[in-house]
């Protein structure tokens, strides 16, 4: 593998491939896919607390008066009125109205006398977003890249808060869903964030790269599980949530991948695209992100074709086994007239076509 090719490694790189765990290549990143096994690392975070080393994700911190004003004119939902200490998920789009990648943006209101507004993005789009920003803002706006020089890790689970609570100085029962906060975890300033991407409670922690070092194998030797991207992917499939470059992209639009709720068409002026979004919502679109679950044991993979009368009509962005539900599920992209819930869907696998059927999501919520 030449230079230019070589993956890129965490800061925890060492440490976890010295623990055992699979490496795998992922969005251009070597990261770990399983330790003991997908089903123990699924149910480890279902009953009890998962540690997932997510630090290949871009970490940006953005800085100045015009923060929010200037991100909002490149997102279709209204953060306007974002509360300091909140978070908002949302889609960065493009010219043509398609997703250029999800994002979570953080309010932090003013540190050092600036306004601060931390923003998670995915690690396969980390350069291309950062320079859509770059292009874009006006006015008083700043955009340091902590990517490199941090870590960040994932603490989700059924007992995930509690868990954090005994190693942090911070009131973590304080902090709502999509909540977060500044406070020391085992001495360490970290930056914490009650979000996620497993369908349970929990977690994101960022630290410097020494420090989130430290705190994986202290977290480890308090008892969480830690878990690859084979569980990340059934537990964020469980709970419906768009993995981008399968479920979403820059072809696609929030409202056919079923985001409408981040589209926010009356409460806020002029954002990139909007004119699309807005013909889109007046005439309707044309298809529509779906779940779906199979008869049997018939699994729906990324790639499969939907069929109708033996042609093909939409296709299956996500699927898997669901080891909660014990049922084959499925995200995929059918025509509008097949969207609704109840609908018949069949997936061509191999040289079979498997029944299966629309159905409401998430798959799965915590209780």
């Amino acid at each position: 593998m030449s230079d230019s090719t070589a993956l890129q490694r965490t800061p925890l790189f060492e440490t976890i491939q010295a623990s055992g765990a699979r490496m795998v290549p992922f969005a251009g990143w070597e990261m770990p896919v399983q330790f003991t096994g997908l089903i123990q690392e699924h149910e480890a975070v279902r009953n009890g607390v998962g540690l997932f080393d997510i630090s290949h994700m871009g970490k940006f911190i953005v800085t100045g008066a015009d923060s929010l004003t200037e991100l909002q004119k490149l997102i279709p939902t209204d953060i306007s009125n974002l509360a300091v200490g909140k978070a908002q998920y949302s889609v960065l789009m493009n010219d043509q109205g398609g997703i250029i990648d999800d994002l979570i943006i953080y309010n932090q209101g003013e540190k050092d006398g600036k306004l601060t507004v931390p923003i998670i993005v995915n690690a396969s789009t980390m350069e291309k977003d950062k320079q859509w920003m770059l292009d874009h803002f006006q006015g008083d706006v700043q955009l340091e890249d902590l990517s490199a020089s941090h870590a960040l890790l994932a603490v989700q689970g059924a007992k995930a808060v509690a868990f954090l609570q005994e190693l942090c100085d911070g009131d973590l029962d304080s902090v709502g869903r999509f909540g977060h906060l500044e406070a020391k975890v085992s001495g360490h300033d970290a930056f914490l964030a009650r979000t996620g991407y497993t369908g349970e409670d929990g977690f994101e922690v960022m630290v410097p790269a020494a420090a989130g070092i430290e705190l994986w194998n202290l977290f480890i030797e308090k008892g969480a599980v830690p878990c690859g991207l084979g569980a990340r992917d059934t537990l964020r499939l469980e709970a419906a949530m768009a993995l981008y470059g399968n479920d979403i992209d820059d072809t696609t639009s929030p409202l056919e991948a079923s985001l409408s709720w981040l589209v926010h068409l009356d409460k806020k002026g002029e954002f990139t695209a909007r004119s699309i979004l807005e013909g889109q919502k007046q005439d309707g679109v044309k298809r529509r992100l779906v779940g779906i679950e199979m008869e049997g044991r018939n699994i729906a993979r990324h790639g499969y074709a939907v069929v109708q009368d033996g042609e093909t009509v939409g296709e299956v962005t996500s699927g898997t086994w669901s080891p909660t539900l014990e049922k084959a599920i499925a995200l995929a992209y059918v025509p509008i007239e097949l969207a609704k819930v109840g609908t018949p869907i069949e997936v061509q696998i191999r040289k079979k076509v498997c029944a299966g059927k629309v159905v409401k999501r998430p798959f799965y919520k915590a209780g």
